[in-house]
């Protein structure tokens, strides 16, 4: 591949590296060029363009992707299709993700053209989420190079997802004097809980004396009725001989290790009766912290195999947490506050397929549409909202008074969509975690349909994109998450998000809103539909 100015009379079937205009048409970035785009350039005065010249034996980033992630051996993960170079893979169901490392190390030691990175080894992930990402970085590579990546594919899985099986679990908790059943009861939610991830479920719960036959009894009862137990003392297990793993032993089971190198998480028991598993939870499995207890459920659930060699080889990357409650304190590491989601509500456009009027102060039930979803997002749960303004700006400003509004004018409108993102965008604080793109000309779109939205972001942790549809099919709002900030400063002509949002390593989380999605009004017909009356002297 050669990359570089390239005269436009030269470039038949080159692929842009930057978006071009040629007077009213926008060629967008990695658009391979026609005899027909070469005409309209030339007619246009462009005499040169930054573009890649693909060799004979290269293959384009998209082609390229796709035949890496075809090679790739996977179960139960699934991949997109390939766009701008990239294939991103997701899990088929709830489970345990594994990754042979060598095989990602081969792969990317071929050449920096080639990329594929993963989540880490044993991560539990949902349904859905992203696993994996195959990236090209440039617009195209070798086919050779990507043979051998095919090469190194070949034998054995490059990444799976085991499953999570659902289990049914045995709860014990022994009792002291001064144990509170508050305590007790509490421990049993927060187990429900965390067996809630898998579709697991306690059936039965057990309190016995903190003695080493009672206890033994209740673990050969519940064994007998269960797949696994899991077994919370009154006391913190101190020794090998403690009453936990010698009740395990009393009750004809084999105790395999006492204690790990996690933290939270070092006095775990893990044994076993009649091949289920005993577990002696650490006190810290009481909290819905993440722990290593958590690690070792997971992976059982999930039908795998914890011998006491894997359990020791979880010390590097198994200090969890700092635990402020220690006889020598340590070093406390604030909670991060939760990512804001501000609105970015853009009333820019030039309203040009509408004729004469602006159809953002037509009146829908007595006010005006701008003004109608301008306070739906002041009334949604976001941090803030900032409205981008630009065609008849001051007659657009005039319909908002009052509204706790952030304003942001663009000079640029003119230019197309793209223009009035990235005003919106830089308009946003530091704090804004997320911004929910927002279209003044929907007049459907309700508070509850943001807050669906942003429930959502949140519920992602706020790293994933978050997409209204209609049936099925992309529609708007959206939310991008601050990581893609970036991509929208790229952005140039009429164009909005959706390459960023295709291109993204991120997941793409869709939220079915019906015809609200879908619905703006654009013309004087779809104004009328919708209910709209507008003054054409407006």
């Amino acid at each position: 591949m050669k990359f570089g100015p390239i005269p436009v009379e030269k470039a038949e079937g080159a692929v842009l590296a930057h978006a071009t205009v040629a007077g009213d048409r926008r060629f967008r970035k990695a658009h391979r060029l026609t005899a027909d785009d070469i005409r309209q350039l030339s007619e246009a005065g462009v005499q040169e363009v930054i573009a890649a010249v693909l060799a004979a034996d290269d293959l384009d980033e998209d082609e390229a992707a796709g035949r890496i992630a075809g090679a790739l051996g996977t179960a139960y993960v699934q991949a997109r299709a390939p766009a701008t170079g990239r294939v991103n893979f997701h899990a088929a169901e709830a489970g345990v993700f594994l990754v042979d490392r060598q095989v990602i190390d081969a792969i990317n030691r071929i050449d920096p053209a080639i990329t594929i990175a993963t989540l880490e080894p044993y991560a539990r992930v949902e349904a859905g989420q992203m696993v994996a990402t195959v990236k090209i970085i440039p617009f195209a590579v070798p086919e050779a190079l990507v043979a051998r990546a095919e090469a190194a594919c070949a034998g054995s899985d490059a990444f799976a997802l085991r499953p999570f099986q659902p289990k049914r679990v045995g709860l014990i908790q022994t009792t002291l004097a001064g144990v509170k059943a508050s305590v007790l009861d509490k421990t049993a939610r927060i187990t429900e809980a965390r067996l809630a991830r898998s579709a697991s479920r306690i059936t039965h719960e057990e309190r016995p004396p903190h003695k080493e036959e009672s206890v033994a009894r209740a673990i050969r009862a519940q064994a007998r009725e269960n797949d696994m137990v899991f077994v919370f003392g009154a006391s913190a297990i101190c020794d090998e001989e403690d009453v936990i793993p010698a009740a395990i032993r009393r009750a004809g089971g084999t105790v395999y290790r006492v204690g790990m190198p996690v933290d939270p998480g070092n006095l775990l028991v893990v044994g076993s009766l009649d091949g289920k598993p005993i577990l002696g939870a650490p006190g810290c499995a009481r909290s819905p912290k993440l722990n290593g207890f958590d690690w070792v459920i997971d992976r059982l659930i999930a039908g795998m195999d914890v011998t006491s060699e894997e359990i020791a080889g979880m010390g590097v990357g198994g200090l969890l947490m700092e635990i402020p409650t220690r006889p020598q304190p340590r070093e406390a590491t604030p909670k991060p506050a939760p990512a804001k989601v501000w609105t970015v509500l853009l009333a820019a456009g030039q309203s040009r397929r509408m004729g004469r009027g602006n159809k953002l102060l037509a009146e829908f039930d007595g006010k005006p549409l701008v003004r109608r979803t301008a306070e739906r997002a002041i009334e949604s749960k976001t941090g803030g909202t900032v409205i981008v303004t630009g065609h008849e700006a001051e007659a657009v400003s005039g319909v908002l008074s009052g509204l706790d509004l952030k304003r942001a004018h663009n000079d640029a409108f003119a230019s197309g969509l793209a223009s009035s993102l990235k005003t919106g965008v830089r308009a946003l604080p530091p704090s804004a975690g997320g911004a929910l793109i927002m279209l003044a000309d929907m007049p459907e779109i309700t508070t509850t349909d943001l807050n669906r939205l942003i429930e959502a972001f949140t519920k992602a942790g706020g790293n994933a994109v978050i997409r209204a549809t209609h049936s099925g099919k992309r529609g708007n709002p959206v939310i991008l998450p601050r990581a893609l900030f970036s991509e929208i400063d790229l952005l140039e002509g009429d164009t909005g998000a959706r390459q960023i949002i295709e291109g993204a390593p991120l997941e793409v989380i869709d939220v079915e809103l019906g015809r609200a999605a879908s619905v703006d009004v654009d013309t004087p017909e779809a104004l009328n539909a919708a209910g709209g009356v507008l003054d054409p002297q407006h």
